[in-house]
């Protein structure tokens, strides 16, 4: 799994890159078929908004969170994408 992380008005530091990257890990256990990631953080004031965008096989998953807090946007942000990669994984194997 590909991870591209990219900050608007933030600096990407190393702390806050290995923290994306261990979070992110969650997800590659649950699901195998994870091609890329797409991960923006963005500063708005005293908003701290994190966004993803997963790219799976034959599909799209986007997600997005906002706090006060950077690393609680990116905590909220993998549990989104977590229920939402868990139910895509349902429905394929239902078929």
């Amino acid at each position: 799994m590909q991870i591209n992380l990219s900050g608007h008005h933030v600096e990407i530091t190393t702390s806050l890159r290995e923290y994306v990257d261990t979070k992110f890990s969650k997800l590659a256990r649950h699901f195998d078929h994870i091609n890329n990631v797409h991960v923006v953080l963005t500063v708005e004031k005293l908003n701290q908004k994190a966004e993803a965008n997963v790219h799976l096989n034959g599909s799209e998953v986007f997600a997005s969170a906002v706090n006060t807090d950077m690393y609680t946007s990116i905590d909220t942000l993998v549990e989104k994408l977590d229920k939402q990669i868990l139910k895509y994984k349902g429905k394929i194997s239902q078929h």
